[in-house]
């Protein structure tokens, strides 16, 4: 999405937040948008295919109403081969032509949710269409008292909608996370304080992707446990050709954000396995390993770290759990089982996984003395994701290290532009990042690698600004120049003062003299 677009888009959806603005919060508001916006692009999907396949009987969608095996065999084909179906009459396109003739819309639009999804039940498809649309409750109170005053809102934003050209067959625009980075970005103050949980900023995920293919143009799988809207899956498939994607979320909103996300950027339903549910307490996906792990998990954030756990094979070789306070290495852990031989992990945190004692600090010293997985810690600026301004790090594991003697360190914590009240990467940013972790040189306050004898011999404290000097020395004071300095000065002020009086005496009034 260009520049220009996207000011469009923007435009756009603060239209419908003026028309939605008072009825709901803004993450409400943001299922209602996004939900429309993912169903006009199931429609529009739907119909070019149908027209397509119908362009050797000069026919269109909407002419094979009246025939029944035509329709039931182009719908057969079109589940077979987009994994689902849409009447003609149940279009985007049509619905918004009701709309803006103010007719009751409400209703079919429902039944039109409810028909994509039925319409997969029994087909390879089903699991991945299942409950997408249950956010959208149209017949909520939010909306309005009375059936027509929902209608009405509802209608509203569906003609909003219908005048934005979404660009959908531009896979390479992030149309629902362009869309929810907007949202989130003027509504902080209600829905900002979630968004970790939903997106991670583009630049950050482009580290991440392109720190995790680095040196591949083909990845056999990715994988997120703690997968959000998806816009960090897909990332990884505008650095490399990506086979398979799995990912795990446990907020039910988000998961079918993440699914939607898939379907918008034309990943076929068998191309894709996300499910829902708490990755380190019932994961989806542990008899697999991948070739790319890659997680931006909510921080810090309490977990049943119970005895049971010690059985697990994910947590068993450490010795130690993760405080119970503080899930961030369960996350590593858990991903590191899931890591592939070949593969690469990135990780965002928050930068106490680096130097915290106690347990956190026994994984540690295990993944680095025992495995020596660690391949490189990346310090990042602070205020870059909505909803926490803490500064954050990305940690890149591999189970076969090509340079094994020592860990490379970048602190890019400077380094970053402001925009408004937030912090960004510009890809000048992140360039010199990559660029500095395949060479593994040294940057004069930027970046060092470290040979593994000084990290132990810090007791595998990895806290950045041990190993990466960043402190700039203030500017060395001459107090006895400042001192002749003011000498001179009171010889100024002296001569000044006899000019005054001498001004003063010439017009006969007292000079203002101490």
């Amino acid at each position: 999405m260009t520049a220009s677009q996207r000011q469009v888009l923007e435009s756009k959806l603060w239209a419908i937040a003026n028309e939605l603005r008072g009825n709901m919060g803004a993450d409400e508001f943001r299922d209602y948008v996004l939900g429309l916006i993912f169903y006009k692009f199931l429609s529009e999907k739907v119909e070019r295919a149908a027209n397509k396949e119908l362009e050797a009987d000069n026919m269109k969608f909407k002419d094979v109403l009246n025939n029944e095996d035509l329709l039931a065999d182009l719908k057969e084909w079109l589940i077979d081969t987009l994994g689902y179906f849409i009447e003609p009459k149940h279009l985007f396109k049509n619905l918004a032509k009701r709309a803006i003739n103010k007719e009751m819309i409400i209703e079919d639009l429902g039944n039109a949710f409810k028909a994509v999804e039925q319409s997969t039940i029994g087909f390879d498809s089903e699991d991945e269409f299942a409950g997408l649309f249950e956010d959208v409750d149209l017949i909520s109170s939010k909306l309005g008292k009375t059936v027509n005053q929902k209608n009405e809102l509802i209608s509203d934003v569906v003609k909003h909608l219908d005048e934005i050209d979404f660009k959908f067959e531009d896979i390479d625009s992030d149309i629902l996370g362009d869309a929810y980075e907007y949202l989130i970005g003027n509504f902080a103050s209600s829905a900002g304080k979630k968004a970790g949980e939903f997106y991670t900023p583009q630049q950050v995920s482009k580290i991440l992707a392109k720190v995790v293919t680095l040196g591949k143009e083909r990845v056999k799988s990715v994988y997120d446990p703690t997968c959000g809207s998806g816009s960090l899956l897909l990332r990884v498939a505008k650095e490399a050709k990506v086979s398979d994607f799995y990912g795990q979320e446990l907020n039910t909103t988000t998961y079918n954000l993440a699914r939607m996300n898939m379907i918008l950027h034309n990943v076929k339903f068998r191309d894709f396995d996300i499910e829902q549910g708490d990755t380190l307490e019932d994961p989806a996906h542990l008899h697999m390993k991948f070739e790319a792990v890659v997680a931006n998990p909510p921080y810090s954030i309490k977990w049943k770290a119970n005895d049971l756990k010690l059985s697990d094979e994910r947590f068993s070789p450490y010795g130690k759990l993760a405080p119970k306070s503080k899930a961030d290495f369960a996350f590593v852990q858990h991903m590191i089982y899931q890591l592939d031989e070949n593969g690469t992990m990135g990780i965002v945190l928050p930068h106490g996984v680096l130097f915290r004692g106690g347990a956190e600090g026994v994984i540690r010293k295990y993944l680095i003395e025992d495995k020596n997985y660690l391949d490189a810690i990346i310090g990042l600026p602070a205020n870059l994701f909505f909803g926490t301004g803490i500064p954050t790090c990305i940690l890149v594991f591999k189970k076969c290290r090509e340079k094994d003697s020592d860990i490379m360190f970048i602190d890019a914590s400077k380094e970053y532009e402001k925009v408004k009240t937030q912090n960004i990467l510009t890809d000048e940013h992140v360039n010199t990042i990559v660029k500095t972790y395949k060479n593994r040189v040294e940057v004069e306050k930027y970046s060092r690698p470290v040979l593994l004898e000084e990290i132990k011999e810090n007791d595998y404290n990895l806290n950045i600004p041990r190993y990466v000097d960043t402190f700039e020395e203030e500017e060395k004071i001459d107090l006895e120049a400042i001192a002749n300095k003011i000498v001179e000065i009171d010889k100024e002020m002296v001569e000044i003062d006899k000019e005054i009086k001498k001004f003063c005496e010439e017009l006969g009034i007292k000079a203002p003299i101490a």
